[in-house]
């Protein structure tokens, strides 16, 4: 019994419903056969209820009953009559009687002269009516009516119907129709629900309930538990799933599933997923976010069924890569600094030694007059540190690359507010690209940097002698991947971009005497000094 009672419990989920199906099926069948046999047995009985009436109406109606009525053997004349219409209406028995129930005609001529079966009060009283009653013939449907006579007097009565063997045999006949209905119907019915469980087969891999249930607990777990994010698109391009990392990630809405990526992620990543290709640790750009997205296509057979796509958010790992590259130009700005002190030292010691001491002491005292000079004017117009210190560096940098690197006269700039490693970001990828853009023109290579306190806010300027930029290119600056190298990895322009959005500022590019002209607007408080 256990056995029994736990063996539907192991079958796949297609099977229980195909077996559900078809019981809800079969009873639905039996329930409308039993239905029809019985609406059909309703509707016989009354017919022949109405059938019989009509009948004996029509013989009490004719003017010939009537008339034999008054002849001294009614039998003779109303007995022939009354067989022929009972024949021709395809009743069961009409008897005329008279008010004492004694039979003038009857199927069987024995039964003539007898007294009437049933009930008469009512015809006696003038009224037609119907009942079912057992008379000679078994049980009936039977209509008894008057026979009038001109001054309205019951002269006699008329009762015809039909048995109930008679309307049997008709219900049976149509029960059998009835019920080849039904089989035909149950039997559609069923191979409908068999290819129905086959297809839901199929495509529940021929899992349990149980098992369906326990993997979409593990499946909505998992994607609630990991921090990374988790997308899948389908093949129309529409987002299909996004767990909370995603949506906390991209700032998805809440009515995201289902609605087309182009509109919905970042125009760069949406362009991406949009390709179909495989991606692998491919960094994108949000309002104020770096991403690494990874993308692989669904495929079941030969069929695609999407893309997975992870992301990871690596904005603080982005930003400390940029404080360590700022902090390794600088190293290398020490380096270039002391290798320049190093030769020039060993220059003012060969000037010593060949006893031309006051030639030393002039080149060492130029020398270090050059190189104060260009720390008192830093320090003096850039009095934040941080900014200081990396256009100090970034100075010994560029020259060491052949360019020179100069702060406008008018600078001046006071401790700001700003987070430090975003002004780094900004000011660093600004110079860098500058750099690589006066390298690029034609000589001399110069890069002229302007900061200072404006209408409250600060101002950032940044200046090269390179080809400059066309109007196109000014628009996909500040896009990932954009370059004027043309290998697609640009990311630092980019990142300018988004902290600059980050710090609520503006940032615009123009042409100037010879290059580009890159210009930020950042809003800023003021910080006393100590």
């Amino acid at each position: 019994m256990t056995a029994i009672l736990s063996g539907p419990r192991r079958w796949s989920l297609a099977r229980q419903m195909l077996a559900l199906q078809i019981v809800v099926v079969g009873i639905t069948v039996a329930g409308g056969t039993l239905l029809a046999v019985w609406h059909t047995s309703r509707l016989l009985t009354h017919q022949a209820a109405r059938t019989s009436r009509t009948a004996a109406i029509s013989v009490a109606d004719s003017p010939a009953v009537l008339a034999a009525l008054d002849d001294p053997d009614p039998s003779a004349v109303l007995q022939p009559y009354a067989e022929r219409v009972r024949r021709e209406a395809g009743m069961d028995f009409i008897t005329i009687m008279d008010r004492e129930g004694r039979r003038y005609t009857h199927p069987n001529p024995l039964r003539i002269g007898g007294r009437f079966l049933g009930t008469t009060a009512p015809a006696l009283a003038g009224r037609t009516f119907t009942e079912i009653y057992t008379g000679t013939l078994g049980p009936s449907v039977r209509a008894v009516t008057p026979v009038r006579d001109a001054a309205g007097r019951v002269r006699a009565l008329v009762s015809a119907g039909i048995t109930i063997d008679k309307i049997s045999a008709q219900s049976r006949d149509q029960i059998v129709a009835a019920l080849l209905t039904g089989l035909v119907g149950l039997s559609a019915a069923s191979a409908g629900t068999y290819l129905v469980g086959t297809r839901l087969r199929r495509e529940t891999h021929g899992l349990r309930s149980a098992e369906l249930r326990r993997m979409y607990e593990y499946h909505n777990a998992i994607l609630h538990a990991v921090r990374e994010g988790l997308l899948l698109v389908d093949g129309d391009h529409r987002l299909a799933l996004a767990n909370d990392g995603a949506r906390e990630l991209l700032a998805l809405p809440p009515d995201a599933e289902g609605r087309d990526i182009a509109g919905l992620l970042p125009p760069s990543l949406a362009e991406s997923l949009a390709s179909g290709e495989d991606r692998s640790d491919e960094i994108h750009l949000t309002g104020d976010r770096v991403l690494v997205v990874s993308a692989a296509s669904v495929r079941s057979g030969a069929r695609t069924l999407g893309t997975v796509v992870t992301l990871r958010d690596h904005t603080e790992l982005q930003a400390l890569t940029g404080q360590l590259d700022a902090e390794r130009g600088f190293a290398e700005s020490l380096r270039s600094a002391a290798h320049e002190a190093a030769n020039r030292l060993h220059t003012v010691v060969t000037l010593v030694e060949l006893g031309r001491a006051e030639q030393a002491v002039a080149f060492a005292t130029a020398e270090l007059k050059t190189a104060q000079q260009l720390t008192d004017r830093v320090v003096g117009a850039v009095r934040e540190p941080v900014l200081a210190a990396l256009l100090l560096g970034k100075t010994a940098e560029a020259a060491e690359r052949g360019v020179e690197l100069s702060i406008s006269p008018d600078s001046g700039l006071d401790d700001v507010s700003l987070d430090a490693r975003d002004l780094v970001t900004i000011l660093g990828n600004l110079i860098d690209n500058a750099v690589e853009a006066a390298m690029a023109g034609a000589a001399p290579a110069r890069v002229r940097v302007h900061l200072r306190d404006e209408n409250g806010g600060f101002l950032l300027r940044v200046s090269d002698s390179g080809p400059g930029l066309e109007a196109r290119a000014a628009k996909e600056a500040f896009r990932r991947g954009w370059t004027t190298k043309g290998d697609g990895r640009g990311l630092g322009l980019a990142m300018v971009g988004q902290a600059v959005r980050r710090l609520g500022g503006t940032i615009e590019v123009g042409h100037g005497d010879a290059g580009a002209v890159f210009t930020v607007r950042l809003p800023l408080e003021r910080v006393a000094s100590p």
